[in-house]
This record gives C-alpha cells, structure tokens and sequence, in this order.
C-alpha cells in the first residue's frame, strides 16, 4: 500500500492518501481522508468567519489533521495576521489531538517559535521539504517531521532523506504533476532499499501519527 501523506488530488483506487482542503470543507465525505486548514496565501477578508468555519467542520472523523498552516514571507498576505491565524490552527489541532501539516516559506524561525509558544502537543509534518541536511536535523531533533515529494528528482534532497531517520518521514505528490509510484521510486532508489520494504516503513509512521483506522 502507498500512501500519500499530503495531495490536492482524489486518490486513486489501491492508494491511501490525505486530500488537502484550504475551503469547500462541505464537500469532505466520509471514506475518505483530509486535512483542512486555512492556507496563508489565502485569507479571506472576513478571516474570522473563515476561522470559524474550519472550527466547525475540524471535528468531523474524515478530517486526519489541521492545514496545511503555517507562514510563508513571500505571500502578499500580511505577516502579523498570518501569525494570528496560525497560532488559532496551533490551537485548534491542540484542542482536537489532530496532526498539524505545516507550509513554511523563510520563516522557519518565527514558525518554530510560534509552535513553541502555543504548546504544541500533537505530531507536527512540515510538507514538501526541499531545503537543507542542517534544517531537516534542526526540524527532526525538534519532535517534528518531513514529507518530502517532487523535490526528490535532486541529488541534495536524497541526501537528506539518507541523513535522517525513516522513522521521521512520510511521501507526498502535493500539487505536482507526477504519481506517489515516482515520489516512492526516488526515495526507494536514495535509501538503497526495496519499494516493499519503503511502504512498509511509511505505513508504520502513518500509524504511529494517525492510528490504525487510516489504513482499514
């Protein structure tokens, strides 16, 4: 079985996966798996009632996890309010015992310590990882872990999926045009291990971080 921690696709049929939603959690069904969160790039101008509207359908047992959440320095969205929001997801996924799957964008100090000062005491999976060996150390020493996706087609980001342990990371496709078969194959290929032994150990971490009823 494959599981693709972090997709903005359905999943295909033999594949496990967590369908990202940044709005339309109405259409979340059950049978299938989500994470819902509100994006940085895309605040609504009434936030609050955006706010209040993840609350309301957070709880719901399709929903794994809250986000992805997080900053991002780049967006044109206002940092200070990117920082309200992001402690009230914080708070939320907290309040719920759900995961937290972060986007971060060069603001890795202030994430690190806004996770910090809200506490948090649920698993936390920063998302499409493509930055350096000394970062992925800092992030894992830390409790936290890695996905990684596309960016595995570069030599630098196999070698920091050789460098940390594989207890601490998980597969995505995100929004990318390429199937979680190739995401597998690169990681598979970095680690000098078989595909089979490589989705074994990815369903272990899946189980450790969302239960055993993920993967019925």
């Amino acid at each position: 079985m494959l599981i693709d921690i972090h997709t903005h696709s359905i999943s295909a049929t033999g594949k496990k996966s967590i369908q990202n939603l940044y709005k339309d959690f109405q259409s979340i069904e059950i049978g299938r798996f989500y994470s819902i969160g509100i994006h940085p790039w895309y605040f609504d101008e009434d936030f609050e009632s955006q706010i209040e509207n993840l609350i309301s359908y957070a709880n719901h047992v399709s929903v794994l996890a809250i986000g992805e959440a997080g900053l991002d320095k780049i967006c044109k969205t206002d940092f200070e309010l990117q920082q309200i929001i992001f402690s009230k997801q914080i708070q939320l996924a907290n309040e719920l015992r759900k995961p937290l799957i972060i986007h971060c964008v060069k603001a890795w100090a202030e994430v690190f310590s806004l996770l910090e000062k809200g506490k948090v005491n649920v698993p936390v999976i920063f998302h499409g990882f493509n930055k350096s060996k000394s970062l992925a150390h800092e992030i894992v020493e830390q409790g936290y872990y890695l996905s990684f996706g596309k960016a595995l087609k570069k030599e630098s980001i196999k070698e920091v999926v050789r460098e940390i342990a594989i207890n601490r990371f998980f597969l995505e496709t995100d929004d990318a045009d390429v199937k979680i078969e190739e995401i597998y194959k690169l990681a598979a290929n970095a680690l000098s291990i078989d595909l089979n032994s490589l989705s074994l150990q990815i369903q272990k971490n899946a189980i450790d971080i969302f239960g055993t009823s993920f993967l019925i």
